[in-house]
Parts: C-alpha cells; structure tokens; sequence
C-alpha cells in the first residue's frame, strides 16, 4: 500500500528475504513477476493487525516466521559472479 513509499517498501519484506540481492526499488516489480512464490504464504495485509497479533496473540513472536531453502552453494557462486545482484 501506499505506506511502502515512505518505508521504503518494508510491506516487500518476504520478497527481500528470498530474493536479498534485488534491489528495494525492484521488489514491487519482483512480487508481479513472481507472484508463485508469495500469494499463497502466510502475509499480513495490515500492519494494525500485524502489531495487534504481536502484542495478544502468543504464538506471533519476533521468531514467528515461515523457513524455506537455501541457496545451494553453486546458485550462490553464480549471483557472487555476476556482483551480487540479479537482474530485473
């Protein structure tokens, strides 16, 4: 929403973990390219209802979060050669 534009896109942040080496900027575009990998994992909509579960519900803690898999050693050579960055 329009809360990213002044947080620098933190409403991106499971698209900034799987993908850390594309740039902030590009994550809104990296969400319409992609959206296999993020319209079905668990998200919050709302950064109320985010803190509001933070705060009464025990199961969200600053550990909740869902685990996916590595890159291998070679996929991370690979982004190393070509600086770190992937392109859009």
């Amino acid at each position: 929403g329009p809360l990213n534009w002044f947080t620098f896109n933190v409403g991106y942040h499971n698209e900034h973990h799987d993908f850390p080496f594309v740039s902030g900027s590009k994550l809104p575009l990296l969400r319409k390219l992609c959206p296999e990998y993020f319209d079905e994992i668990p998200h919050y909509h709302s950064w109320v209802k985010v803190l509001y579960d933070f705060v009464v519900d025990n199961k969200v803690t600053p550990f909740s979060r869902v685990k996916r898999s590595e890159l291998t050693p070679e996929e991370l050579q690979v982004i190393k050669t070509r600086g770190g960055v992937v392109q859009l």
